[in-house]
């Protein structure tokens, strides 16, 4: 894939998740906190878990873009690892689940809606990190992962992983919704 559609890509899918926490600046506490059973995350939740991962990874991703002394190249080219873990994390219709490391597990946390800020800063940083990579290699470029000091992915895959996590995340967030209504 071209690195600069890539980046366009990941840019698009980023501002559409912008839209979307914004739009949840507009709910209530209560239907920010409702959780369908007490071992299911709220939507605050879900945003504190992806918060969690945006601490440890944007400051690494930002801090190897500015080190970095690669040039860009014209194509991204996928290793085996980095596809899986990106892929992995998208959304199926149904669902399946993934244990989450305790530290990155929010359940029954005390959260307001600081959380939505939080986040929204958090992805607009993502932006500026996104638009940075386009001077630097996507392919040499690496990024150790969050369960590993030993595995290191690609610039490119990492954002891919990334930002399909999040995207999983606001698939659960409208399901959360959905299941509100029904109850």
């Amino acid at each position: 894939m071209q690195s600069d559609k890539l980046i366009q890509t990941l840019l698009e899918h980023t501002r559409q998740i912008i839209n979307q926490a914004e739009k949840l600046k507009n709910c209530d506490l209560n239907a920010l906190t409702w959780r369908e059973n007490e071992t299911s995350w709220n939507i605050l939740e879900c945003l504190e878990h992806l918060n969690l991962y945006g601490d440890y990874y944007l400051p690494q991703i930002e801090n190897e873009i500015k080190k970095s002394t690669t040039k860009t190249d014209d194509e991204f080219k996928s290793r085996i690892l980095g596809s899986y873990f990106a892929k992995s994390m998208l959304p199926k219709a149904k669902l399946n689940k993934m244990k989450t490391f305790k530290d990155k597990n929010p359940l029954n946390v005390k959260l307001d809606k600081s959380v939505i800020d939080r986040f929204i800063n958090q992805q607009i940083k993502l932006l500026d990190l996104l638009n940075q990579s386009r001077n630097v290699s996507l392919n040499k470029v690496k990024i150790k992962i969050s369960i590993s000091n030993f595995i290191k992915l690609k610039l490119g895959d990492t954002f891919q992983f990334f930002i399909n996590h999040i995207i999983r995340h606001f698939h659960q967030i409208d399901q959360i919704k959905v299941a509100m209504k029904n109850n």
